[in-house]
Order: C-alpha cells, then sequence, then structure tokens
C-alpha cells in the first residue's frame, strides 16, 4: 500500500511542476474540508458518514474560457453498516473508515472569470482496506451470514467521475463537488456468507475551502 502512495504523490507531483512551469495566470493552492460518503449496493443497508479532506490544487488557463485543475487530495471516507452483536443480540451500527489518495484532472468552464466555474472529470483513488473497532469484528451484517471482518478488503483502485462548482474571489473560493464510483468498491469482498455477488459504488459528496497563492 505505501509504494501505491508513493507512485501517485510522485505522479501528481509531476503534473503540479509541469503546470506551474506554463507561465500564463496559473494558480497553486491548497485546500481542506468535510466529505460525507455513502455506498450504494444491495446486498446490505448503510447509512452516510462524515469525514474529512485536503490537498493541492493547480488551476490554469486552457483554452479561451475553459481551465485545466490538477488536484491531489488526502481523504478520511467513513459509513455505517446496521448488524447485530452476537453477545447480546442488540443491533449495533457499525462504523467504517478508510483512508486514501485521490488525483484528478479536469476542465474547468468560467461561468464568470476568477468567481464562478464548473468542473467535471475523471479521480484516480488509491486506498487502504476498510477499518472498524476490533470489538466489532464479529458483528453479524443484518440479512447477511457475513461478518464486520469480511467487508475489511475492498478495491484498492477505484475510478470515479466527478462534476463540481467552484465560487468565490480570485484567492479564496469553495468548491462543492459530487463523486460516482464506477467500478465495484466490494469486488474483493468473498460472496459465499452473502449469497450472492456482491457489489458496491461509492458516492462521495464534499466541500472544500480553496486558497490560492
Amino acid at each position: 500500500m505505501k509504494k501505491y502512495l508513493l507512485g501517485v504523490v510522485m505522479l501528481a507531483t509531476a503534473a503540479v511542476s509541469a503546470q506551474m512551469n506554463y507561465q500564463d495566470s496559473n494558480m497553486i493552492g491548497i485546500f481542506g474540508g468535510l466529505n460525507q460518503t455513502d455506498l450504494s449496493t444491495n446486498n446490505f443497508d448503510t447509512k452516510a458518514g462524515v469525514g474529512w479532506n485536503f490537498g493541492l490544487s493547480v488551476r490554469g488557463n486552457f483554452y479561451n474560457d475553459f481551465d485545466m485543475v490538477y488536484a491531489i487530495q488526502f481523504s478520511e471516507n467513513k459509513f455505517s453498516v446496521p448488524t447485530v452483536n452476537p453477545l447480546t443480540l442488540q443491533s449495533q451500527e457499525v462504523d467504517y473508515k478508510i483512508q486514501g489518495v485521490k488525483i484528478s484532472l479536469m476542465p474547468s468552464y468560467n461561468i464568470i472569470y476568477n468567481h464562478l466555474s464548473i468542473e467535471a472529470g475523471p479521480v484516480l483513488q488509491v486506498n487502504g482496506k476498510l477499518s472498524y473497532k476490533d470489538e466489532n469484528e464479529n458483528n453479524v451484517i443484518m440479512e447477511t451470514l457475513a461478518t464486520s471482518k469480511d467487508l475489511e478488503d475492498v478495491s484498492t483502485f477505484n475510478i470515479l467521475g466527478a462534476v463540481g462548482i467552484t465560487a468565490g474571489v480570485r484567492n479564496v473560493r469553495l468548491n462543492v463537488q459530487y463523486q460516482y464510483g464506477f467500478n465495484n468498491f466490494l469486488s474483493q469482498v468473498e460472496e459465499e456468507r452473502f449469497g450472492r455477488e456482491v457489489k458496491g459504488n461509492l458516492g462521495i459528496l464534499s466541500g472544500n475551502l480553496i486558497i490560492y497563492f
């Protein structure tokens, strides 16, 4: 996992450096904010949770009213799953979280230059396993024979599509963005205890404050 993250950081850094060498009103900025993550699946119920983001963004002129936006983002995403505690037989929500790195490349159309723009494009997410409290590993996921531990292994590489809007002044802007995962996030989960194919797609709504220098 560390090797994957190092490769992503090196790739994003190279893209940022190349963009900064192009001297045409480019801006580099830092950003941070919150995200709300849900997992869309027919195999079990989920509840969205709130996590955090921070990262680096470079915006540069591309063509006429279009900019190109490069970004590298570190994030922690959370959601919960209803389970049953095997000892008490009481229902209990198990909170999952996952940390990862995202790199994105998005065309941005300027509705009002330096004040209002819309963006859309692909996002590559590289992440580790789902984590949860050890005391909940044997909880049984409702309407299945699977336990909390059975969801631990998920897809390491995920492709998401993103659309968003950015508004503010030249050096301080707010970005609101929705990302949807195209691939099966649960592709590494064993199907035996679910009784059928296990599929799930990430849905992430985030809001970030960007400060450009």
